[in-house]
């Protein structure tokens, strides 16, 4: 009985083990989510005229940030791209009801690629004119940079001339809170509606794509998101593993009654 009674109390403490286990294993490339921090606006840029200009003279509404490198070969474009689709396709207006910030968090880029970027997505949008106000592309000194995603827990790792890193949107409060992350590529117009208005108020609100964040990995060769056999088979070999167990036990205790 006793033996009974310890498997009961400390396994689901294992399997919390476990599971704390695997993220700390994608800790070293993914994104720590940091909810209800600020990011720090006394943090500077530079805009594609390469001029400064310092977080706090730009934050005036709700804010998405979000880090690319501009020379990505991967999944940069399709995160912008769904970036761009999600801002035509919202009934918010952006530039006024919310704005977009786009960093390169490679300090080696300077600000004529963050302009070539800019020219290339806002050009193919339906709503141009706003986008020319609303979002923005920039680029940092490796101070600004590691002090802004730090700030935000959003890991990358060199390897040669690119970075493995995976894609996110930050919403952030008129005043710097972070109160939502958007991870993936692909955005629905409800969910930047309702990061938007929860933005403004400096509400918190729960990351909704956690479990396919959980399920699926990004793949640095194939430059993109595949479905983590090892995490899903581990974790229902665990659970069921934890519900023979309990059958089991209660099986016992009722021929013992």
């Amino acid at each position: 009985m006793r033996k009974t009674l310890f498997l009961l109390v400390f396994m689901p403490a294992f399997i919390s083990l476990q599971a704390q286990d695997l993220a700390q294993q994608s800790l070293e490339i993914g994104v720590e989510e940091k909810l209800n921090n600020y990011v720090p606006l006394d943090a500077f840029l530079f805009n594609t005229e390469g001029d400064t200009v310092y977080l706090r003279d730009i934050y005036d509404k709700p804010t998405i940030l979000n880090f690319v490198y501009y020379r990505c070969p991967g999944i940069c474009s399709p995160l912008m791209d769904g970036l761009a689709e999600v801002i035509d396709k919202s009934d918010m207006v952006i530039g006024e009801d919310y704005q977009a910030i786009t960093i390169s968090f490679d300090p080696r880029e300077a600000n004529f690629l963050a302009e070539r970027k800019k020219n290339n997505y806002q050009n193919l949008m339906e709503k141009k004119e706003q986008a020319e106000k609303g979002w923005t592309f920039y680029t940092a000194d490796s101070a600004n940079i590691a002090k802004l995603t730090d700030a935000v827990g959003f890991r990358y790792k060199a390897v040669g001339n690119d970075f493995i890193h995976s894609a996110t949107l930050v919403v952030t409060s008129p005043e710097g809170k972070i109160t939502r992350y958007m991870n993936g590529i692909y955005f629905l117009p409800f969910e930047l509606k309702m990061s938007v208005i929860d933005a403004s108020e400096g509400k918190v609100g729960p990351t909704i794509n956690k479990v396919l964040q959980y399920c699926y990995s990004f793949d640095p060769e194939g430059q993109e998101y595949v479905l983590n056999i090892t995490k899903i088979t581990g974790t229902l070999m665990i659970f069921i593993a934890l519900i023979v167990f309990l059958v089991l036990v209660l099986k016992k205790r009722k021929k013992t009654t």
